[in-house]
Formats: structure tokens, C-alpha cells, sequence
């Protein structure tokens, strides 16, 4: 089992343990390392003999688990790493559709270089079929979450109930469907062609596309929480902003908007990536009967991705 794998099924067993990793390993600072400082941190891990229950003893390992793929061993791009994903980004300007198009493509990105590396394909090239059905689902969300906008437009539908409804309460659901969609269309091969499971030791024990399911499903409930919940949130506090007239100005009003989306996206990261163990748990009875019948483990574990 990689030593990340080895790490968060030994630290991450609750949602609490989880979230204060998450806070450490979400440290923007992480990105300053060098790919020759991970390589060595991860060679040190790897041959430090660290058993599933000695604890950690230092913070050298959230550069492993934050700079490097578990399945892969490859060290993952510096835009598209956990810290990097800590920064409002497009999320300021949704409504605008090529802002739409961008964040997705951003997210598509991110979840690309952190799904499961493990799904395996013999008739096609598996990394050419997640960009193709990547792009598909990049263009829908940004279809999808410009459409209300332009029917309103369209319509001239221009009363203050079609205001509130169309730019106030529609942008979070939508946002967090789509984010989950894009999430879960773009590692669409993981429940397809299944993911390596693996017994307590490490042992890989077989491919399994209902581990895969489990996998894909729990992450793109994580962004749709993520995601919705930090669209929603900044707008409800906004609106009582604008009731207190605590920002006299335009200017201040942008400013607290900022500082709101921020603030509530740095809260809600670390929360959405605790909702479920980073090393996923499977019952043996709920695999397929190839697997169940090679091993007596009564769990197994796999990657979840993020």
C-alpha cells in the first residue's frame, strides 16, 4: 500500500482527524517545495519501515500527500495540487458564461491529475477518453449554468422575482450539480473498467467496479457540497450585509464579497475533502463474486481520489 494510502488509513479514521490533516496539508506554503524535496521526503517514507500504527512524527509527509499520486507515484502539477485549489479563483463572476466555461475547465483539470490512477483499458487510451469526456462536460456545465441568464435575457423577463430566483437562489444548486457531474463524467472509467482494491497488508486483490462506483459517487457528492455550499453561503451573508448597509460604497460592497467567498471557501475545503476517508473502505460482500472468492479479508480498501 503507498505510503500516502498508509498515512490516512492510520491518521484519517473520523471526519475530525480528517479535517485537521486537510487544514495542514491545505498549507498554500506546500507549493514552494521543490519536485527534488518531495522526491526525497516520499524515498525517505517509503523506506522508514512506518508501520499502520506508529503515528506521525513530523510534517514532511504532507508534502508527500499533498504533491504526490498514490496510485501513480507521480509528483502532480503545482495548479492543479489540494493547496492550489485554495483560492476563489472564478467563482467571483459565475454568472458570466467564459468565467463558467473556465472554472470548469479548472475543476475537470484538478479532478483529472487526482482521481484513481488505477482503471485500467485495453481498447482505447484511458487518459484520451477522460480528456474527451472531460470537454463534453465542461461544455454542458457552462451551457447549463449560463442557461437561466439567457432565457431571462431572452425573455426580457425582467421582475425582481425573476431576479432573486434567476441570479440569488438558482447559481448554488447549479453550481453544485454540475461541479458534481463535470466530477463525476470525467472519472466515468473508474466505475467502467473498476479500481484496484487492496487487503489490509497492501496486497492489490483485484479490479472492482463497484469500489470504482463507491469511489467516483462519494467524491462528486464532496464537490457538490463543496462547491454549492460556497456559492450559497456568501450570498445569504451578503444579503444581510446589504440590509445592515455595513459597506456604504460599491467598493467596500466588492471588497466584503471577496472577503466573504474567501473566507467561507478556505472554511469549506478541508470540510468537503473530510466527508469521506481519503483511503476508502469496502465490505468484501459488497464486491464482485471474482473477488470475494480470493480473499477472506473481510474489508478492502482503494484510493477514493479527490
Amino acid at each position: 500500500m503507498d505510503a500516502n494510502l498508509q498515512f490516512w488509513r492510520a491518521e484519517g479514521q473520523s471526519f475530525f482527524q480528517r479535517f485537521l490533516l486537510w487544514a495542514d496539508i491545505l498549507d498554500p506554503l506546500l507549493l514552494l517545495k521543490s519536485s527534488d524535496e518531495i522526491r526525497r521526503t516520499r524515498l525517505l517514507l517509503q523506506n522508514s519501515g512506518r508501520t499502520l500504527s506508529e503515528p506521525v512524527q513530523n510534517d514532511q509527509v504532507f508534502w508527500s500527500t499533498s504533491s504526490v499520486h498514490p496510485d501513480t507515484d507521480k509528483i502532480i502539477p503545482v495548479l492543479f495540487r489540494p493547496p492550489g485549489n485554495l483560492s476563489p479563483k472564478f467563482i467571483f463572476s459565475y454568472n458570466l458564461s467564459f468565467l463558467q466555461f473556465a472554472f470548469h475547465t479548472y475543476t475537470t483539470g484538478f479532478t483529472l491529475f487526482n482521481g484513481n490512477g488505477t482503471a485500467k483499458a485495453e481498447e482505447y487510451s484511458l487518459q484520451q477518453k477522460q480528456i474527451f469526456c472531460g470537454l463534453g462536460a465542461i461544455s454542458y456545465a457552462a451551457c447549463v449554468g449560463a442557461l437561466p441568464l439567457v432565457f431571462m435575457n431572452r425573455y426580457t423577463l425582467k421582475s425582481s422575482l425573476t431576479q432573486l430566483v434567476v441570479k440569488k437562489l438558482l447559481p448554488a444548486p447549479v453550481l453544485g450539480l454540475t461541479s458534481a457531474f463535470t466530477a463525476a463524467v470525467v472519472r466515468s472509467p473508474e466505475f467502467e473498467n473498476g479500481i484496484e482494491v487492496m487487503d489490509r497488508n497492501g496486497k492489490v486483490v483485484g479490479l472492482s467496479q463497484k469500489a470504482g462506483e463507491k469511489a467516483v459517487k462519494e467524491t462528486a457528492l464532496s464537490r457538490a457540497a463543496l462547491f454549492g455550499t460556497t456559492f450559497f453561503l456568501p450570498a445569504v451573508l451578503m444579503y444581510f450585509v446589504e440590509r445592515a448597509k455595513f459597506a456604504k460604497t460599491p467598493r467596500a460592497l466588492a471588497s466584503v464579497r471577496m472577503l466573504v467567498i474567501t473566507s467561507v471557501l478556505a472554511g469549506m475545503l478541508p470540510v468537503s475533502l473530510s466527508m469521506f476517508p481519503q483511503c476508502g473502505e469496502i465490505k468484501r460482500a459488497d464486491l464482485e463474486p471474482e473477488i470475494v472468492s480470493s480473499t477472506e479479508e473481510t474489508e478492502l480498501f482503494y484510493n477514493r481520489g479527490i
